[in-house]
């Protein structure tokens, strides 16, 4: 009976192991770390909704001006600005459409030539 019942005890632990990894962290608020990044990232200070234009030319427009001219920056205006727009690409994944998806890859060329590092 003490293997049964130790058996019956591990599993009681894995299934509260199991019930603590479900549980959001005390005093969490947010769902999506990524959308607080985005927000308040030290890379640069993003205007509001920029990943959102249609035009990818206006998208490098505003990341490079943002990058350009933001104060909490640690890095080249043109690796942040470029690190925001694949960090964003990046956390989208798969609910990205593809129609957005090459808008938002065309945004990264339009970086690249408004930077002057056209491959």
């Amino acid at each position: 009976m003490p293997a049964s019942k130790s058996g019956r005890q591990t599993k009681k632990r894995q299934t509260k192991k199991h019930e603590a990894q479900k549980r959001p962290a005390r005093g969490a608020k947010k769902k999506y770390w990524s959308a607080d990044v985005t927000r308040k990232s030290d890379a640069l200070d993003l205007q509001s909704d920029v990943f959102k234009e249609r035009n990818p030319s206006d998208i490098a427009r505003s990341l490079k001006q943002s990058a350009e001219h933001s104060k909490r920056r640690k890095s080249s205006p043109f690796r942040s600005a470029m690190s925001m727009l694949t960090f964003y690409i990046n956390r989208a994944g798969k609910n990205l459409s593809g129609s957005r998806r090459r808008t938002l890859d065309r945004a990264k060329q339009e970086l690249r030539k408004a930077f002057g590092r056209e491959p």
